[in-house]
């Protein structure tokens, strides 16, 4: 992959494909979305780099990278999203206290340090699991019967 000189800071375009968003989004948020406009959701989303232009020597475009959302969970109550503004507010914070606000990087290390806290009362990975195994099982004991 080419790297790029210090002083050149890609723009960074949203691919088109938005179909993570869509699928965590409800019913009532997508009819609020469409029906009020200014209407604010909060998620936690995962961009993947999927193309870039601008890194040839000689060239004279400016480097550019699209990102494609690939992962994407929406708050579904007040209190996530306030959980979610607190995590961003936090990780603001950091990179503020850290000097990396204008910095390209990674930022402050650890943001998901922030979440701990917040995400306290949500299942956890094994609690999901045993989750899906249970709703399995009450699947297939139904169509035994």
């Amino acid at each position: 992959m080419p790297k790029l000189p210090a002083h050149q800071t890609p723009e960074v375009k949203l691919d088109s494909a938005a179909g993570f968003i869509e699928n965590s989004l409800s019913s009532e948020q997508r009819r609020g979305l469409f029906e009020k406009p200014g209407t604010v959701v909060v998620a936690i989303v995962e961009l993947t780099s999927k193309s870039y232009t601008g890194h040839a020597d000689g060239e004279e475009k400016d480097p550019q990278v699209k990102v494609r959302v690939t992962g994407c969970e929406v708050a579904r109550t007040n209190e996530d999203a306030a959980a979610l503004l607190e995590a961003k507010r936090a990780m603001w914070r950091g990179r503020r206290m850290d000097g990396t606000f204008d910095e390209i990087g990674e930022g402050p290390q650890r943001p998901d340090g922030d979440l701990a806290d917040l995400t306290a009362d949500k299942p956890t990975e094994a609690e999901w699991k045993a989750h899906q195994r249970a709703a399995e099982e009450r699947r297939r004991a139904e169509f035994v019967r």
